[in-house]
């Protein structure tokens, strides 16, 4: 058992929920069950491309790492290679049970994989297949709840650069390199750090913020200042409908509702405050250990570098829920980072 676990890498799996959730948040839509369906589908499908990225390097492993299940022994590379298959039949199985469109997503995600670990992987496409197989678990998730999929882009292209970043790390982990490896990601780190704190797609979202110039908003009519107005339109029956009277301290007369500007703002405000402390969790996940590694590029302390990209992950997807506009989906991801660090330091994700 402890060696499938290993073989698995089972800790990195707290990092992949993170992507439906966020993808789901992205795309304007609220987790239903069918992304539930999509999260199982990705676990399956992540742990296939682990199953088979050890199989593909049984014979690398053999000398670089031969304490690793395949060349130990301990498991047989058929096992491996019918795990990946298996694995891969049931993401795609319950993708298939969300719809057409999860399905088309799920099998694009899952040709990425085994071309990445058959094909892609030792050539100079392989972080950008790993990159585009991380946006695409995104979108799957997006997809799944039915969302708007041109919104989650933005989204998905900001996890698969951070991937694209930490693959090119991981390529030196075995043997060492030079420092521009995690140079080049501490600044693709700072790069989204400052992106997810300044960008704002939620902004077209917001009531009051595609008001025209020159219009008023009075009890859910849209009037010119100073346009057209009947005699006694602004009156009703019982009711003085003097502009300045009857209207309560806090309130804001927008699209025929009555609004509180005062708490709309504190949680905006409180909204942008979780969008920056995720942010800046995620920053100093991956930004420490790729300092060290780019100080001493040895194997080692890449390792650890890969490992602290792979874990920022789980900040970076609460990080975009938040800027997304959903702080609960944000928070709920956020949770799962204690775990993967927990299990991470008793199994390698790497």
């Amino acid at each position: 058992m402890h060696a499938w676990v290993e073989l698995l890498r089972l800790p990195a799996l707290f990092t992949v929920p993170g992507d439906a959730l966020a993808g789901a948040a992205a795309a304007g839509a609220r987790p239903t069950p069918r992304t539930l369906v999509a999260i199982a589908s990705s676990l399956c499908l992540y742990e296939a491309g682990m199953a088979l990225n050890d199989w593909a390097d049984r014979a690398e492993d053999a000398v670089d790492r031969p304490h690793r299940p395949l060349p130990s022994g301990r498991i047989r590379p058929a096992a491996a290679l019918a795990a990946a298959g298996g694995l891969t039949a049931a993401g795609l199985a319950l993708a298939s049970t969300a719809g057409r469109r999860p399905l088309a997503v799920a099998g694009a995600l899952a040709a990425t994989v085994w071309s990445y670990d058959l094909v892609l992987k030792r050539t100079p496409a392989g972080p950008v297949a790993m990159a585009a197989a991380r946006s695409l678990d995104l979108l799957l998730g997006g997809v799944a709840a039915n969302g708007d999929i041109r919104r989650a882009l933005p989204s998905a292209l900001a996890l698969g650069t951070h991937t694209l970043a930490v693959t090119t790390v991981s390529r030196h982990e075995t043997q060492g390199g030079s420092p521009w490896a995690p140079l080049s990601g501490l600044a693709t780190t700072a790069a989204l750090a400052w992106s997810i704190t300044h960008d704002d797609p939620t902004r077209d979202r917001q009531p009051g913020w595609d008001r025209k110039p020159g219009r008023e908003w009075h009890a859910g009519q849209d009037r010119h200042a100073g346009g057209d107005r009947k005699p006694g339109a602004d009156r009703q029956p019982g009711r003085d409908r003097n502009p300045g009277r009857d209207r309560r301290p806090g309130r804001d007369w927008q699209s025929g509702g009555d609004r509180q500007p005062g708490r709309a703002a504190a949680s905006a405000a409180n909204l942008v405050s979780l969008r920056g402390a995720l942010a800046a969790v995620y920053a100093a996940t991956a930004a420490r250990p790729l300092f060290h590694a780019a100080l001493n590029p040895s194997p080692q302390l890449t390792q650890r570098a890969v490992g602290g990209g792979i874990r920022a992950m789980i900040p970076l997807q609460a990080a975009l829920a938040a800027r997304s506009g959903a702080p609960v989906t944000a928070l709920l991801t956020a949770a799962l980072a204690p775990a993967a660090r927990r299990f991470g330091r008793k199994v390698s994700m790497t």
